[in-house]
């Protein structure tokens, strides 16, 4: 993949992921917060972008988006490799809960 084709490909995922967040924000706000990981303010700023405005952001070469998950605990807990279906469930509960608790201290 070359540079250029790297640059279009993140300008295409900056452009998916502003209209997901502004689908998300404007159909129900409380689960954006949670399900996107960003502030108010933030969520505000991106729900009130116009078309153009969303269009520009997107062309940047930096992706907008970002992993939540930065530790391993997390990572391993979603994972779950090699683990029976009911504990994975379990695991996936429990990540869902820490990052929960990472999003109200956040807010």
């Amino acid at each position: 993949m070359t540079t250029e084709q790297m640059l279009a490909e993140i300008r295409e995922a900056n452009l998916s992921y502003l209209m997901l967040a502004q689908s998300l924000i404007r159909t129900d706000r409380e689960q954006a917060l949670y399900r996107l990981g960003v502030s108010e303010e933030t969520a505000t700023l991106i729900g009130n972008l116009t078309p153009a405005q969303t269009m520009k952001v997107s062309q940047s070469s930096t992706l907008l988006c970002r992993f939540r998950m930065d530790d391993e605990l997390v990572w391993n807990l979603l994972t779950s490799h090699g683990k029976s279906a009911a504990n994975e469930g379990i695991g996936r509960l429990h990540a869902a809960i820490l990052l929960a608790g990472r999003h109200q201290e956040a807010a």
